[in-house]
């Protein structure tokens, strides 16, 4: 593993941004780099206080996106935990891949929670395409960490997958400048959200600048309709940890019916979790809601290991 690095951004929030917001990204945190299977993984670790040093939290963000969506989330969580988020490979800074697999990707999520230090038991919460990958992961590993959280990622019931038509972004576009392609970021699926210091800090950390331009981090291989190819379904009921669902009230991908559906494969002892007027991207529409709702269900947790 490659030093650590303290991050600093090329430019600050949206004097609009609320002090919660700023203090978030003002708050320390370093850049780091694990090789998985020959590629490059880049994650970035909030440390916890002593005390939490082997009690860790990562965080896995949805397709096309990076562990920078987790920036104004994670600090929130650093007086109990110490916190790592990942760019899965093919996404973010991590490197690319020829081809992609939810057995690479959960061989790079268990090796950054060693590499971040985050614990023997850590919690691992995954939004949309990151949720899918967390249920694999705790199909695969769930002996070995303390929960999952699911993040409105739908697994639809046997009569409704097969009308699904997950989102696509195949093309590859160029800007001439960082503020030009910055305008052109859209959501994936396209929802509005009326935060808009939050989707400007997300845009600027998902373009990069290349010999014939600007353009976006993510390889466009990573979102072919292959990475839903895999049985879902079947990962979620063979998790081997506590697991729960968290969704917005107005999501375009998980509905009541679809959040019933889940807790029937989960179990029921697993928290199903609806946060009021928040869309698919939860912790963009209503991030305070979503920490406030992420905290009760780890200290639920938390709490009944100590018992």
């Amino acid at each position: 593993m490659s030093d650590p690095t303290a991050i600093t951004d090329r430019f600050a929030p949206a004097p609009s941004a609320p002090d919660w917001f700023k203090w978030a990204l003002q708050y320390p945190l370093t850049s780091n780099f694990v090789e998985v299977e020959g590629c490059s993984i880049h994650y970035l670790r909030w440390p916890g206080p002593d005390i939490c040093q082997n009690r860790g939290l990562l965080f896995i963000h949805g397709g096309g996106a990076h562990a920078n969506w987790w920036r104004f989330i994670a600090p929130f969580f650093t007086n109990d935990f110490t916190v790592a988020a990942l760019d899965l490979s093919g996404m973010g800074d991590s490197g690319r891949r020829e081809e992609y697999n939810a057995v690479q990707r959960s061989n790079e999520i268990r090796t950054v929670i060693e590499a971040a230090g985050l614990g023997s038991n850590p919690f691992v919460i995954g939004h949309s395409f990151g949720g899918f990958m967390s249920m694999r992961f705790g199909a695969d590993y769930g002996e070995d960490i303390g929960g999952v959280v699911i993040v409105d990622s739908p697994i639809l019931r046997p009569e409704d997958r097969n009308k699904f038509k997950p989102p696509t972004g195949s093309r590859i576009h160029i800007y001439d400048t960082f503020e030009t392609a910055k305008r052109r970021f859209r959501l994936l699926p396209s929802q509005e959200c009326t935060n808009d210091f939050i989707v400007d800090f997300i845009a600027g950390h998902s373009v990069k600048e290349t010999d014939e331009g600007w353009t976006w981090k993510f390889d466009v291989g990573v979102l072919s309709s292959r990475r839903f190819g895999e049985p879902f379904h079947e990962h979620l009921q063979k998790v081997q940890c506590p697991a729960a669902l968290i969704f917005g009230e107005k999501s375009a991908l998980v509905s009541r019916k679809t959040a019933a559906y889940m807790s029937a494969l989960m179990g029921p002892k697993a928290p199903i979790v609806e946060i009021p007027a928040a869309q698919h991207h939860v912790m963009l529409d209503q991030p305070l809601a979503f920490v406030a709702a992420l905290r009760a269900l780890l200290d639920g947790w938390v709490r009944e290991k100590m018992n």
